[in-house]
C-alpha cells in the first residue's frame, strides 16, 4: 500500500524549485489508550474548563487566549491578532548551506519525514538527490508552515531525499547540566567492560529483532478481557542479589555472556543437523518413489 502524502510544499536551492510532497516516516505505537468513562452507565465523559477564580465550567465561546508576561499577569489577543502574530504561510523548505551529517549533533534531531517529488518535480528531485549524494554533504534549511519556522536538515536517502526536522539552539539543553560525581576508573575494570561490550557486539542494526513487549502483553490481556475472562496481575518476580563489587559484575555478566554465547550455537549446530537429515530423507524418499 502506498503511503499517502501529509503535505507539499516547495524545495529551494539557488535558483533551483523543487516541488514536493512530504510523508511520515515512522508512527508511535507504543501508547495504549484508554478512555474515561461514566462508571454506572459506561458512557464517554468530555473535557470541561474550569475557572480558577469562580470553579464554574467556562463555555468555549467566552474563552480567550492570554500570554502570561508576569507572575498570574497575561495580556490578551483576538483571533486575529493571533492570525496576525504567525509566520505567513509559504510552505517553503528553502536550503540556506550544506553541512556533513556528522557535525549536527544527535541532540538536535527532532522529527524525520520522507520527501517524494510532486508533479512536475521528478527531474530537479532526482538532480538534488544524486548531488547531494555525491558530495556526502546534508542542507540545513528553514521550513515555514502552519504559522511557524522550523529548522530543517535535508538528507539523501536511498534513491531520494528525506528530512529531519531540528530542535534551534536555544531548545536544546547543555550536558553540563547534569550533575555528576567524581569516580575512578580502575585499568582492569575497563578492560572487562570492554570485553564485555565486544562480546554483545553486533556488525548489523536489525530492528525487526525487537518489539513493543509491554504493548504486546497488554494487548493480550485487553484480548482477554474483551473475551469475558479476568485480567490478574503477574506474580513479582524476586529481586535478584544485588552485586556491590564491580569487578565480581562485570566478571559475572562475561561468564553470562559466553553461556548464552555457548548455548546458541549449540541450537545452531543442533538445527543444521536437523536441515541435513530433513534433506536426506527427502532424497531418500525420490529415490524410492
Amino acid at each position: 500500500m502506498s503511503a499517502r502524502p501529509i503535505g507539499s510544499a516547495t524545495l529551494s536551492f539557488g535558483l533551483v524549485s523543487v516541488p514536493i510532497q512530504m510523508f511520515s516516516a515512522n508512527e508511535s505505537k507504543s501508547a495504549v489508550r484508554f478512555n474515561w468513562l461514566e462508571k454506572e452507565t459506561g458512557a464517554r465523559v468530555k473535557q470541561q474548563y474550569i475557572s480558577t477564580k469562580s470553579g464554574e465550567v467556562v463555555p468555549r465561546e467566552e474563552m480567550v487566549k492570554g500570554y502570561e508576561f508576569a507572575k498570574n499577569q497575561y495580556v490578551l489577543f483576538t483571533p486575529e491578532e493571533l492570525k496576525a502574530l504567525e509566520q505567513q504561510k509559504s510552505e517553503s523548505v528553502e536550503i540556506v548551506e550544506f553541512v556533513p551529517a556528522e557535525l549536527v549533533d544527535r541532540v538536535f534531531y527532532n522529527k524525520i519525514y520522507y520527501l517524494g517529488p510532486d508533479k512536475g518535480g521528478a527531474r530537479a528531485y532526482r538532480l538534488l538527490s544524486r548531488a547531494m549524494h555525491e558530495t556526502g554533504l546534508t542542507a540545513l534549511a528553514r521550513y515555514s508552515a502552519r504559522g511557524k519556522q522550523y529548522l530543517v536538515l535535508v538528507r539523501p536517502l536511498e534513491d531520494g531525499l528525506a528530512m529531519e526536522q531540528l530542535y534551534y539552539s536555544d531548545e536544546v539543553r547543555h550536558f553540563s547540566e547534569v550533575e555528576m560525581e567524581a569516580g575512578e576508573v580502575k585499568d582492569e575494570e575497563l578492560q572487562l567492560a570492554v570485553q564485555l561490550i565486544k562480546q554483545a557486539a553486533s556488525d548489523s542494526f536489525e530492528p525487526t529483532k525487537y518489539q513493543d513487549e509491554v504493548r504486546q502483553r497488554i494487548l493480550e490481556q485487553i484480548e482477554r478481557k474483551v473475551q469475558g475472562e479476568e485480567i490478574t496481575a503477574a506474580p513479582e518476580e524476586e529481586p535478584t542479589t544485588q552485586i556491590i563489587d564491580l569487578m565480581d559484575a562485570l566478571k559475572q555478566s562475561l561468564q553470562q555472556g559466553e553461556s548464552a554465547a555457548g548455548d546458541a550455537s549449540e541450537k545452531k549446530v543442533a538445527k543444521k543437523k536437523s536441515s541435513k537429515k530433513t534433506a536426506s530423507r527427502r532424497k531418500t524418499s525420490k529415490k524410492a518413489s
